[in-house]
């Protein structure tokens, strides 16, 4: 099996003396200088909205990172305003460097265990040159809808979602103990307070080339979807507004919804933990 390219992807290079402590301080997980150490990140709006998100880790004296082209220039530009006279080097790879997914551990490029669940695989940093015979494919995608995996672009734009409408705080990506980061305020009361309501579940059943994205219980909407591989996608839907996850529409289509196994949140409930 070889790496897919994930045409869709930019990679960053971000180094240098106050490379952790600027990334600890801006990013929502903790951030370490450790080479077996990968974490999902965010980095959000003062609102909590999530700018840019993606997967962080370090090799070869350097923090790596991607995220989604559509927001490359916008991550860009705000992480070098967050630098002002830090030490701190920003690379965007975008021209020099590709991103890749395998579903097993490679020698190839900078290789990082995707920590988001057990089937995710491990994502691949590598030159241009070094990636040039990879192909585009629904390896990654169909794993990550699977595991119940929300990813901005394929499934929400920009300053849309909060950290908890992905699961991000049941999945080691947000550090509720470290100090303020950008959007922490509104997070933590999130989190504290449990007004999470929208949360990510897996569709099952979606038929080819729908007109709407959207999903409806009793004719009103209860969440979106997004990308779609195998019928399947990842929605963010409003848990506590569906008792029967069988009596879920997309369009004309009945669906069903599943939380992923990893959820500790449960349908017709608060979108907290379930055993809270």
């Amino acid at each position: 099996m070889g790496i897919e390219l994930r045409a869709d992807r930019v990679a960053f290079r971000i180094s240098g003396p106050d490379a952790t402590h600027l990334l600890h301080d801006v990013l929502t997980p903790p951030v370490k200088e450790e080479a077996d150490l990968t974490r999902w990140f965010a980095l959000l709006t003062p609102q909590g909205k999530i700018i840019a998100e993606g997967l962080i880790g370090w090799a070869g004296d350097a923090y790596w990172l991607d995220v989604h082209k559509s927001v490359a220039e916008a991550f860009f530009k705000r992480m070098k305003m967050y630098r002002l006279r830090a030490k701190v080097e920003i690379e965007m790879l975008n021209e020099s460097h590709r991103v890749g997914w395998s579903a097993i551990q490679t020698e190839t490029g900078i290789c990082h265990k995707d920590p988001r669940a057990n089937e995710m695989g491990f994502r691949i940093i590598a030159a241009a040159e070094i990636a040039a015979d990879w192909a585009e494919g629904t390896g990654q995608a169909g794993a990550r809808i699977a595991a119940g995996i929300a990813e901005l672009g394929p499934d929400f734009p920009t300053e849309d979602a909060f950290p908890h409408d992905l699961g991000m705080d049941q999945r080691d990506a947000i550090d509720f103990k470290k100090g303020c980061y950008v959007g922490q305020e509104v997070v933590s009361r999130m989190q504290h307070r449990g007004t999470a309501r929208r949360r990510p579940a897996i569709v099952s059943g979606l038929p080819e080339n729908l007109d709407s994205q959207t999903l409806t219980v009793d004719g009103k909407s209860v969440g979106t979807f997004g990308q779609v591989v195998a019928g399947q996608a990842v929605a963010i839907v409003r848990i506590d507004k569906i008792d029967d996850p069988e009596n879920v529409v997309a369009g004309d289509t009945p669906v069903t919804l599943a939380l992923p196994e990893w959820a500790r949140y449960a349908f017709g409930s608060p979108g907290g933990d379930s055993d809270d």
